[in-house]
């Protein structure tokens, strides 16, 4: 019998599943999963498309040659954006306005990267069918509460609360995706009760 949950790939006494809740979203996400994260007890990319039906992951790191990815980014009855901070970026916050303007506007699909910043950049650079998207940073982030992993940059944020971000960017109004964090903080805090004592405030505490 595997140690593993089946549905969230989990440890069985780790397993997420029972915090899950169902979102409908309008935005399309497609998640690009680097294969050092497939395993880590603290991933969170499988939140989201646990909790999103409309959503997809692919796991890899040259995307090129990819062809669900591919038949996906070539859809024409989709408008498609990299969710990536590039110095062309447009905030996430001005194209929500762009989409409230538009009468006969597309269904948005976001591609986001799921990796460490290091690894999402070299994603990125070998992808050569990712340069051609349009970039849009996430200009509504504060600080994030991904307190078990530490990021480079302040305003770095995790993968549920990247999706979550631009989720309520574009459709908040109409849908509460506070789900998805609130999946992802039983998560940290079930990862921070078993570690030994001590070891949360000697290594993530400031």
């Amino acid at each position: 019998m595997s140690r593993y949950c089946e549905q969230c790939g989990k440890a069985k006494k780790a397993c997420i599943c029972q915090w899950i809740q169902a979102i409908d979203a309008k935005t399309q996400l497609c998640i690009l999963q680097h294969p050092s994260e497939v395993n880590r007890a603290i991933g969170t990319a499988r939140i989201l498309s646990l909790s999103l039906a409309n959503s997809a992951v692919f796991v890899g790191e040259d995307f090129s040659e990819h062809e669900a990815l591919n038949t996906l980014l070539g859809d024409p009855a989709r408008e498609t954006w990299l969710v990536y901070p590039s110095e062309e970026s447009t905030a996430i916050t001005a194209l929500a306005q762009q989409q409230g303007s538009q009468a006969n506007k597309k269904p948005l699909t976001l591609v986001l990267l799921d990796g460490t910043w290091k690894k999402a950049y070299k994603m990125w650079q070998l992808s050569t069918n990712l340069h051609t998207l349009p970039t849009v940073n996430l200009d509504n982030v504060s600080c994030g509460n991904y307190r078990i992993r530490k990021s480079p940059k302040e305003e770095g944020v995790s993968t549920v609360e990247a999706g979550y971000l631009a989720l309520t960017a574009l459709e908040g109004c109409e849908t509460d995706f506070t789900p998805l964090l609130e999946t992802f903080n039983q998560m940290i805090e079930f990862q921070i009760k078993q570690m030994p004592e001590g070891v949360f405030e000697r290594n993530y505490l400031k």
